[in-house]
């Protein structure tokens, strides 16, 4: 073939790289045949939501993701260390605190995104959106004690009556959260005098949730702060457990509904792609896999939550705008200084 000028050369080599990339979405990364490669911050562990993940890229196989698993907070910190560089294109945070913290360098999401879920449950600027709900309870044995017996507040824990009887997870992000809405809510005295009366009760340390369920249904401690979920996931395993989780009422700050949430960043590339898999999350087959393999609250309109749940609407929370939770240092250096970490 002949060309008939430089011009029409020029011309047809950019055509032929433009035919070579243009399968990979502009900006994005190009994989085997043209996937764009959609890189996610997830705080949420791997065990919990890789399956979930590959039902996306089975659905969406021009799109392959590329996970850094890793605890929320730090993962929070690393974005704001890497700033326009960092390669995230989108960020699964665990709470909506880790959200908040790094809600400069998210982009607007799309009115499409936002109204698939309450309010409540998304940021006020259109930087983030609530994937599933998570409702802080008292988990407490069954056999020793009853409903009846536990205080109208979180805050009533702290009589010495609870004294050795409390289980809790200092280091969870989850509880942490808790202790920055309650600092939000009530003030940082209020939430100062309630860990040192907790402290003062002797309170046993666990790393995490999933043993402060175990040990009250075993009655080695008789109640414990946690998240809803957590018994109803060992319940499926050992549905006669001698534990039941106890939901505060009345907006007491023992009943906060946080959320684990998703933004896409600011500097993603890869936007098409990255909103493509936010709205994944959202959707009717996401949204049941949260409702009946995690036991979270389905966030988006359409979709029940567990029937050994309480409704989502049943519930009380404070009223608390979530995106207040990005305090988070704040609560750390309270918790240290308090001998709590």
């Amino acid at each position: 073939m002949r060309y008939g000028s430089k011009t029409a050369l020029a011309a047809v080599l950019l055509a032929l790289v433009a035919a070579a990339c243009g399968a990979s979405e502009p900006g994005g990364t190009g994989g085997d045949g043209g996937q764009t490669t959609l890189t996610v911050y997830s705080g949420r562990e791997k065990d919990l939501v890789q399956p979930l993940f590959e039902k996306f890229e089975a659905a969406n196989p021009s799109i392959k993701l590329a996970v850094r698993y890793g605890d929320s907070a730090e993962l929070a910190a690393q974005m704001l260390e890497e700033g326009g560089n960092s390669p995230a294109d989108v960020f699964f945070a665990q709470d909506a605190g880790a959200l908040g913290a790094v809600a400069n360098g998210l982009a607007n999401l799309d009115q499409e995104i936002l109204s698939s879920v309450p309010e409540a449950f998304r940021s006020d600027a259109g930087k983030w959106v609530g994937i599933s709900g998570r409702a802080r309870v008292v988990v407490h044995n069954t056999d020793s004690v009853k409903p009846a017996d536990l205080p109208a507040s979180i805050e009533g824990f702290t009589d010495p009556k609870w004294k050795g009887k409390i289980g809790w997870a200092p280091t969870n992000g989850s509880f942490q959260a808790f202790v920055t809405g309650l600092r939000v809510l009530k003030g940082d005295e209020a939430a100062r005098t309630w860990l040192r009366g907790i402290k003062a009760n002797d309170p046993v340390v666990y790393p995490k949730n999933t043993p402060i369920v175990e040990a009250a249904a075993a009655g080695e401690i008789q109640v414990g702060f946690v998240n809803h979920y957590y018994l109803l996931r060992l319940k499926k395993e050992q549905p006669a457990m001698k534990a039941a989780n106890h939901f505060f009422k009345g907006g007491d700050p023992g009943a906060l509904v946080n959320v684990a949430g998703a933004g896409i960043l600011s500097t993603s590339k890869s936007k098409a792609a990255a909103s493509t898999f936010v709205k994944y999350l959202l959707s009717a087959e996401a949204q049941q896999f949260f409702a009946t393999e995690t036991f979270e609250y389905p966030l988006a309109t359409g979709v029940e939550a567990s029937a050994d749940l309480p409704k989502l609407s049943a519930l009380e929370p404070p009223d608390l705008d979530l995106s207040k939770l990005s305090d988070l240092e704040a609560t750390l250096t309270m918790l240290r200084d308090e001998g709590i970490l």
